[in-house]
């Protein structure tokens, strides 16, 4: 008798964890549909400030992996962790580059001094 209750712990747990994927996967899809939605929005002119914007916002995205791969069990999710951290810190670095770039279109360019006068009339 003591067997049964712990097949039907076992059968409940499992059912869980099926639930539980199954609900990260709806939520994974819906967000790519909502993401592509609201970016399709966007005016391509507004296209590289936003970027630049939601790329540096990975930060986040390493700092969650670093926090993580601390708990993490096993190769595979060491290695997930370590390739989620490496494409994060790109995506922050670029993004970064990015911004730097757009900002440098906006300076004003020192005015060149000019050239001698006198060599030029003569």
């Amino acid at each position: 008798m003591s067997v049964l209750p712990t097949v039907l712990a076992a059968t409940e747990s499992s059912q869980l964890a099926e639930d539980h994927v199954l609900t990260n996967l709806a939520i994974l899809v819906l967000a790519g549909f909502v993401g592509y939605a609201v970016i399709s929005k966007v005016p391509n002119t507004l296209h590289t400030p936003l970027m630049s914007g939601t790329n540096a916002i990975h930060g986040i995205v390493v700092l969650a992996g670093l926090l993580t791969i601390g708990l993490a069990v096993g190769f595979l999710n060491d290695l997930l962790l370590v390739i989620a951290i490496a494409f994060g810190t790109i995506n922050v670095v670029g993004g970064f580059l990015v911004t730097d770039r757009m900002l440098e279109m906006f300076k004003k360019k020192p005015s060149k001094a000019p050239a001698d006068t006198e060599a030029s009339t003569e």
